[in-house]
């Protein structure tokens, strides 16, 4: 008998919205931050998704996932700079292509060097988690200082595109155009990720393999080859992350991938190990608690989702959807 859905964690996100609600003082400041933290939640969803995966599929910790974060951010300053007459154009069209050529590029450029991440500094770690932490960590180190080597170590600033800048009013609210295309982007990639790992052989065999690997290598299939694939894919999709996330922040620097791999794992230890929709429950969450305590309680701001991590693991010590609970 199919167990019945727990739809516990999902009222999660809407809770936290309607508690904070009395508490900033008018509905057009707090329409205004939700907007702000949902995109900034979906951005860190399309980073982290990745992540989840590759634990959960291969059970490696991969403390360097933050390089292909700076890769991808540092590839979208490269092609707005070539295409510089796209990016400053008036037209909606190809601001778009400008962003697309860039997330493209990004998620190509991550997932090769994602690749060869995995061939020489995973793979001989395989199992090994104390060992998989340092390698993938020096791994990360390595890969900032060929980013300085290549790009610099200064600051580089990434603008919107034209049409990307300024703000909407939704009644009194001013919503920056930019987080409205994050959340769509957001969506696009989530609802991609939940089209492939539910509705396909391959997504079949992926949560197969994260299930239980030893029946899924019993059939034949070459798990190897699946948990490569996975791996670059989730490196892709932090490339593509990493163009999303330069763009929030309007500068780039080779430690944008440290800096982001803090709220990565906060993320997905609140949305259990190797769990896509506890991952994106973790994200919003996430995205939503920073921006309140930001507008709130600044000086807290920083400590605000190491908290709400404490507080989940209170009540779910594996998260709100471990992957043994299925």
């Amino acid at each position: 008998m199919k167990a019945a859905f727990d739809w516990k964690p999902l009222a999660l996100v809407p809770l936290l919205a309607l508690t904070m609600w009395p508490l900033m003082g008018s509905s057009s400041t707090w329409l205004t931050l939700t907007v702000a933290g949902l995109a900034m939640g979906m951005i860190i969803f399309i980073i982290a998704s990745g992540l989840t995966l590759v634990f959960g599929l291969m059970d490696v910790l991969n403390f360097g996932h933050g390089v292909f974060i700076a890769l991808g951010a540092f590839m979208a300053t490269t092609v707005f700079a070539a295409m510089g007459s796209y990016v400053e154009a008036a037209s909606l069209m190809l601001n778009l292509t400008a962003l697309f050529a860039a997330m493209v590029l990004a998620m190509l450029i991550a997932g090769a060097v994602g690749m060869v991440f995995e061939r020489v500094l995973v793979r001989p770690a395989y199992d090994l988690h104390l060992k998989q932490i340092l390698v993938t960590m020096g791994g990360m180190i390595v890969g900032e200082e060929l980013i300085k080597v290549i790009w610099g170590a200064q600051q580089t600033p990434l603008t919107l595109p034209t049409t990307f800048r300024g703000s909407l009013l939704i009644g009194d609210a001013a919503v920056e155009k930019y987080r409205l295309i994050a959340v769509v982007i957001g969506v696009l990639v989530l609802a991609i990720l939940m089209w492939v790992l539910n509705r396909t052989k391959l997504g079949l065999l992926i949560r197969a393999g994260v299930e239980n690997r030893e029946m899924v290598e019993s059939l034949g299939y070459r798990i190897r080859r699946l948990f490569v694939g996975v791996f670059v894919a989730g490196s892709a999709l932090a490339g593509l992350g990493g163009v999303m996330w330069g763009l929030y922040q309007q500068t780039v620097t080779p430690q944008i991938g440290a800096q982001v791999n803090v709220l990565i794992f906060i993320v997905i230890i609140i949305g259990g190990l190797g769990s896509t929709g506890g991952c994106l429950i973790g994200a919003l969450l996430v995205g939503l608690m920073a921006n309140y305590t930001g507008f709130l309680a600044p000086k807290v701001a920083l400590f605000s989702n190491i908290a709400l991590m404490v507080a989940v693991l209170l009540w779910r010590p594996q998260g709100l959807y471990p992957i043994t609970s299925r």
